[in-house]
């Protein structure tokens, strides 16, 4: 199988990742997943693959030098996002794009256009993997789990090229920000590894947001409202005043780059009880700490008014930025800069406006950049893949093992 059939056949399986489950994997479709790509494996004759209860599939390519290279590693995760359904995916592909509308269902009007989605416009001529307008795709990461066990394969084939021992990890529940949680980075056994589950040809990040959660819950007084006067206090409505104390431009919609945002993304109530949640996301370790104080002082602020403990809060970081723990391991980025430019793919070295598995293995030990897997518009029925980018992916990859068989170990410790 080449890149392209290893994504479709990976598609088909409903791998949507659950938040409320309370159990790794979150969802049995995961799972089956993993089990699958364990035998695969085993078909490739790779070794130490092991597959834990969990949903944490490790394996490896044994050296086929005897330079002393560093043990480095792949990874990627089995989820797909909550945002979307990922069942019965039906992807087909469109050859030689030719930059006009793709109609992803006819029935249902639903259209992907470079009016809306001008990227598309950027792979004229390359075949496009897209959605029937239905489901999400499922490339955020299923393309980068295609991308790393192409790589291997091919590896496999080509003993002239020489690399030292690889390790390749595919974990559950990244999208719900539980796939580092349960890595087993000891038993991983690598000086430094990529999470092969960013975006466009090129990107290359070792920058992602400090991240928190915040949940504010607002209690009210519920009198009949014919005689409420001086009595009721809805809380629905001091969620709405605290809501609008918040900047209105610090949001998703109006921010990009390093810039960072509150993110409303919920809110359940009546008069008596209102939830609302947040999301906190800032590049800034201390513009990230200030915002956070912000929402306190808020709450703070808004119960000395009301005179007693109406309004509670809760925050919970969730991860931070990885550019701390990357940056004394340099060469770790230098290696994928060069191997991408040995291929001919132009490194775009960008921060990441979300999170990834990389920054939390990052502190648990295992330096982890990210790089490109070749989707666009993911979570969502917009989603595409360039095939030529997933085997822009390959190649980087195999380069990459190729670069590191001339390293010594010891060049991915902090220093």
């Amino acid at each position: 199988m080449d890149v392209t059939e290893r994504f479709l056949k990976y598609a088909g399986f409903d791998t949507k990742s659950d938040e409320n489950a309370g159990i790794t994997p979150s969802a049995p479709g995961q799972m089956e997943l993993a089990r699958y790509l364990k035998t695969e494996l085993e078909t490739l004759g790779l070794e130490e693959i092991t597959l834990d209860d969990n949903g944490y599939l490790f394996a490896t390519l044994p050296a086929n030098t005897d330079k002393q290279a560093p043990v480095i590693g792949f990874i990627a995760h089995l989820d797909t996002s909550p945002d979307m359904s990922g069942k019965h995916v039906n992807p087909r592909i469109v050859r030689n794009y030719d930059g006009k509308d793709i109609v992803l269902s006819a029935k249902g009007n639903i259209v992907l256009s470079p009016v809306q989605f001008p990227e598309l416009l950027g792979h004229v001529g390359e075949d496009l993997i897209v959605t029937d307008g239905t489901t999400l795709l499922g490339a955020d990461d299923k393309a980068g789990i295609a991308e790393i066990i192409s790589a291997v394969a091919y590896l496999q084939q080509h003993p002239e090229i020489e690399h030292g021992k690889i390790r390749i990890g595919f974990n559950p529940d990244e999208e719900i920000g539980l796939g580092a949680h349960r890595f087993d980075v000891e038993k991983f056994g690598c000086e430094w590894a990529y999470t092969v589950d960013g975006g466009e040809v090129g990107e290359l990040e070792y920058e992602n947001f400090n991240a928190a959660s915040a949940k504010v819950t607002f209690k009210g007084r519920n009198v009949h409202p014919g005689y409420a006067k001086n009595k009721m206090i809805n809380s629905m409505l001091l969620a709405k005043r605290f809501m609008s104390l918040l900047p209105a431009r610090e949001t998703p919609e109006h921010t990009e780059g390093y810039e960072g945002f509150y993110h409303l993304t919920g809110v359940t109530g009546d008069v008596e009880k209102t939830t609302v949640s947040y999301i906190i996301r800032d590049h800034d370790r201390e513009k990230f700490e200030a915002r956070k104080q912000e929402i306190e002082r808020l709450v703070n602020q808004m119960n000395v008014e009301l005179g007693g403990e109406w309004i509670l809060v809760e925050i919970k970081d969730q991860y931070y930025n990885m550019r701390e723990k990357i940056e004394p391991v340099m060469h770790v980025i230098d290696v994928a800069f060069a191997a991408m430019e040995a291929v001919g793919v132009k490194p775009n070295v960008k921060p990441i406006r979300g999170g990834t598995d990389g920054a939390q293995l990052s502190f648990k030990g295992l330096p982890c950049p990210n790089i490109f897997a070749g989707g666009l518009n993911f979570h969502g029925r917009y989603e595409f893949v360039p095939v030529q980018s997933m085997e822009k992916a390959v190649q980087v990859i195999v380069k990459i093992c190729s670069l590191t068989s001339s390293l010594s170990k010891g060049e991915g410790k902090s220093r």
